[in-house]
């Protein structure tokens, strides 16, 4: 295990191996303080900083932070690197490659190189970069950065910014959840998905509100995709036995151990999609995988110990669930920020780096990732940092972000973004929805030329009839 010292003012700093040194680099969150692994002092988090800008990027394919022989998560990183991809940033240290990723998203070309160096990162590598670049570095580098994927609609293109229609209900009323689907798609939201997570993991419930979807979805002939957040296993069961099921979803992380937490591993989540894929219900791309992550997720299950029973920093654990995602070729990835609680993000400022670190990672590894911005009500947090992430999201390129009737979701008992808010968002920052689903709502007269949503009356618009339906 190397060891690395960093004077700083007259102090020596060491630090004991790789795994100690990314989490005493780490900016400060409450989740890293619970699991010890925290820097005391802005000194000590400074001079890590500084010895992680000299670390060779090969360090992190010599020394993983979580052991190659007990995690498959660290085995499926090592056995899928491509040397090639890497050859061109190999001589790197990590602060050569901070700056090597600014020079690239300030030239021409920039989305093509950074596609073409993704299979050469591991997590750790661009987790360790992010720990050295301000919030501007990141939003600047992932807006470079573009990533695709299609279903029935393409999420990604550049000057996009999708959203998922979460009309969660707290005991699965199909009234209540066809209100809050016509409230978002006659305000321009759903063209991610209209995700349900449900009340309950029943088979016979999330096929009934799987074919409450596809029915509206038919009906309406929307360019849209479904889901009904249900465990992988439930769905996996659920294709078999032929229910209109759209995409696979699944709560994955960055360790063996969390994972096994989910009930899952990589072997069953491969089966899941390639059981998705079985369907053909695709129309524009065959992407069927929808997961979701979260910093403190690993540490939550009490699966963050790493190499040498070192607690692993929530960051980086986070950015190793993005291998997990990346060997999947999803549609969707998206973590959800503050959901955990202040426990692992503490307040607004946290949360808000935390969302950026996130997004830039992903999409560095070559995911279209997607962030749900929200807090819970015990967080130091409000409404107005939603505001500022979402508007920092929205600058940096993120492929979609999760919205619900008045911010509020009523199931789950946290604060996300309104379906005005992404309005907003598309509004001052010039984005579009994604190209299907834009073509529908101008067919429909519900948006114009410019890409505004167009105030309509609910039961005089041509989706009345959902309301009478239901």
């Amino acid at each position: 295990m190397t060891s690395y010292v960093q004077q700083l003012r007259g102090t020596a700093y060491c630090f004991d191996g790789l795994v100690e040194l990314l989490a005493k680099a780490t900016p400060l969150r409450s989740g890293d303080q619970l699991a010890g692994c925290a820097a005391e002092t802005d000194a000590e988090r400074a001079a890590a900083q500084w010895a992680l800008a000299e670390v060779a990027l090969t360090e992190f394919l010599r020394d993983p932070v979580m052991p190659y022989e007990t995690d498959e998560v660290t085995r499926l990183i090592i056995d899928t690197h491509d040397r090639g991809a890497f050859q061109p940033i190999g001589h790197l240290t990590v602060g050569g490659l901070r700056d090597w990723l600014l020079t690239v998203a300030a030239g021409p070309d920039a989305a093509a190189a950074l596609r073409a160096v993704a299979p050469g990162f591991t997590p750790e590598m661009v987790a360790a970069v992010s720990k050295i670049m301000r919030n501007q570095d990141l939003i600047a580098v992932a807006r470079a950065a573009e990533v695709r994927a299609g279903f029935r609609t393409t999420v990604g293109r550049p000057g996009t910014l999708a959203t998922r229609l979460q009309p969660n209900h707290p005991t699965d009323d199909p009234r209540g959840i066809a209100a809050a689907v016509l409230d978002g798609l006659l305000l321009g939201c759903g063209d991610a998905v209209i995700g349900i997570n449900p009340a309950t993991d029943s088979p016979q419930a999330t096929a009934n509100l799987l074919r409450l979807l596809d029915e509206v979805r038919t009906r309406f002939d929307i360019p849209a995709q479904s889901c009904v957040l249900s465990h992988v296993t439930t769905t996996i069961g659920l294709i078999e036995a032929g229910a209109p099921v759209d995409l696979v979803f699944q709560s994955v992380a960055g360790t063996e151990g969390a994972n096994a937490g989910f009930g899952v591993n990589i072997a069953l989540l491969r089966e899941a999609n390639e059981a998705g894929r079985s369907l053909r219900r695709g129309t524009v791309g065959d992407n069927v995988m929808y997961l979701e992550t979260g910093q403190g997720s690993v540490l939550s299950a009490g699966a963050h110990l790493g190499t040498g029973g070192r607690p692993v920093d929530q960051q980086t654990l986070e950015a190793r669930a993005y291998a997990v995602a990346r060997a999947l070729d999803p549609l969707l990835v998206n973590t959800v920020v503050g959901f955990i609680g202040p426990e692992y993000l503490y307040d607004g400022k946290q949360i808000i780096r935390a969302g950026l670190e996130d997004h830039f990672c992903g999409k560095l590894l070559g995911l279209p990732m997607g962030v749900d911005v929200c807090y819970t009500n015990h967080a130091e947090a409000d409404q107005d940092d939603m505001d500022t992430l979402l508007t920092l999201l929205g600058a940096a390129g993120c492929a979609f972000v999760i919205a619900v009737p008045g911010a509020d979701d009523v199931m789950l008992g946290y604060q996300s973004l309104s379906f005005h808010d992404a309005l907003y968002a598309r509004r001052v920052l010039n984005l579009r929805p994604a190209p299907e689903f834009e073509a529908w709502l101008a067919g429909l007269g519900m948006m114009d030329a410019t890409g505004r949503v167009l105030p309509v009356e609910p039961l005089a618009s041509p989706l009345r009839a959902l309301t009478v339906a239901r």
